[in-house]
Formats: C-alpha cells, sequence, structure tokens
C-alpha cells in the first residue's frame, strides 16, 4: 500500500474504506495534481493499512499533507483507520493555533513563542523550519496517543499502527517517521536517470539506539528461530507481543518497556530534478 502510486480513478471509487472516495474535490484537483493512491490485500489476511491526503492543508494554499499507516494486532485496521482521521486533524488544529496566535501572548506550553510563529511561514532558515515542525509533530503524535490510550471503543494494549507522514510547503519536505513504514524519493543523477533515495529510517528494534532504549526499560530484543532475519520487541518475562518495530502508536503493553510514539523528523529540500514522493508500507515490493 502507498501514496503516490499510479490507480485510475474509477477503480479508487470503489474502496472501501476511505472518506474521500466521494469527494469530487479529491477526484478532480488532488488526482490533476498528481496525487494517487494504492492498496491491495496480501497473503498475510485482513489488509489493515489506512492512507489520507489532504490539500491546502490547515489552510494554506498549496500545503498538501500525506500519511500511511500500517495496523498490526487484533484491531490494526481499527487503530490504523483512528490515527488516519484524528492525526490531520490534530495537526492542522495545532498548525493553526500557532499562525493566529499572537507572538507576545505565552500563557501555557502550546503557545509558540515570536520565531516559531515566524518560522512557520518563512523558510528561508530551514534549520529553524525542521526545529519548529519536529516540535509540531513529536506533540501531535504525543496526543494522538494519548487518545488511543483512552478511546473506550479500541482495545489498544496489543493492537497498534505505524505512519509515515509528509507536510509539502512549497519547496520544503517535512517527513515525520514512526515505525517500519518508509518514504522514498524518486530523483535523477547527473545523466538524468531515475534513482531512489530513502528519505526515512526503519525504525526496527535491533537498531543500536532503539535496542539500547529498550533494553534500558527491561524490554528485550529478540527474532524468533523461524524468523531469524526478523528482530522483535517482547516483554521482560512473556515471549509476547512480538512487536517488528522500536516505535508506533497503541501497543500500550510495551509502553513501559522501551516502546514510544516519538517520531522521526527529517527534511528535504526538492529541487528540478525530483521527480516524486512515495508513502508505502512494508508489505510493498518492487
Amino acid at each position: 500500500m502507498g501514496i503516490c502510486c499510479s490507480k485510475g480513478k474509477e477503480e479508487l471509487e470503489d474502496v472501501e474504506g476511505f472518506p474521500w472516495k466521494h469527494d469530487a474535490f479529491f477526484h478532480e484537483q488532488l488526482w490533476s495534481a498528481g496525487v494517487s493512491m494504492h492498496t491491495k490485500q496480501g497473503w498475510k489476511g485482513a489488509n489493515q493499512d489506512a492512507m489520507t491526503t489532504c490539500q491546502d492543508f490547515a489552510g494554506h494554499k498549496g500545503q498538501i499533507f500525506c500519511g500511511v499507516f500500517d495496523g498490526h494486532g487484533p484491531l490494526g485496521r481499527e487503530v490504523a483507520r483512528h490515527v488516519r482521521d484524528v492525526l490531520p486533524m490534530k495537526l492542522s488544529s495545532s498548525l493553526a493555533r500557532k499562525t493566529e496566535q499572537h507572538p507576545s501572548r505565552n500563557t501555557d506550553k502550546e503557545t509558540l513563542d515570536k520565531s516559531d510563529c515566524t518560522s512557520l511561514n518563512d523558510t528561508s532558515n530551514e534549520k529553524q523550519l525542521l526545529s519548529t515542525w519536529k516540535n509540531i509533530f513529536v506533540k501531535t503524535f504525543e496526543d494522538v496517543d494519548e487518545d488511543l490510550r483512552q478511546h473506550s471503543g479500541i482495545d489498544c494494549i496489543c493492537s497498534g499502527t505505524t505512519a509515515v507522514t509528509v507536510v509539502r510547503q512549497g519547496d520544503h519536505l517535512i517527513i515525520a517517521n514512526l515505525g517500519d513504514s518508509r518514504a522514498v524519493l524518486c530523483t535523477r543523477d547527473i545523466k538524468d536517470r531515475p534513482i531512489p533515495v530513502q528519505l526515512t529510517t526503519d525504525l526496527k528494534p535491533d537498531l543500536p539506539s532503539e535496542a539500547e532504549r529498550i533494553l534500558n526499560c527491561k524490554g528485550r530484543v529478540f527474532a524468533m528461530d523461524d524468523e531469524p532475519d526478523v528482530p522483535r520487541m517482547w516483554l521482560p518475562d512473556q515471549d509476547a507481543p512480538g512487536l517488528a518495530m522500536a516505535r508506533a502508536f497503541g501497543d500500550f503493553c510495551l509502553k513501559s518497556h522501551g516502546l514510544i510514539c516519538t517520531p522521526e523528523v527529517y527534511y528535504r529540500k526538492l529541487s528540478e530534478k525530483d521527480d516524486f514522493l512515495v508513502l508505502a508500507t512494508d508489505g510493498t515490493f518492487v
């Protein structure tokens, strides 16, 4: 499953579970702008993935938000769809508050100072732009995770979802990644040949920094004998649940043992050599 893969308009209208499928704006505007989606059930069982895209995001003309969410566990499908619906709204609301608040007011921790407000609109300072977006993404992801924790209709003890999201602001890409889905950019080399550039890191439990955190929290990391190439995250005293990523929404049985919902945030300045961006789950094969 992924965003920016080719699929016909008539096929998209038959995809179950996407709130935009009857949205004329999506088909008339987003499609012509070159945004497309595709998902297909694999051999493991029910498709628990979800995805979304928003044009003129947070009220900013030309700003685009895209996200892909890979659910896992007994209620992974419900978790992925909940995050798909809630995350863009919370992120958009957060951005709206930041830009509307008076710069001199600093009444609570959600209020950005003058430099934060300026950096959302002044994209000349790339370092400041990334810092501000990182703060916004991290807090929004934490809010969404807490929303899941308190959700009475979805049991997230052993169910969760990854997330790879991107905001395009002019020629700036800001990517927030949680888990092992991936953002890959197609660009061109000096001979004008298309080449892939991976923009995110797969946050697997055996990455040294991730494993150190998990082990410090009494979690365990190892691969099963029948899957020697798939390191998983386990409870201190049980061979469960065997999570194949080190960061995720939900999965609250592991949140005290090293699993976190803090995204890694990346920045890319687009150039004329960049053709398109693909957001995809780990079930996508080329």
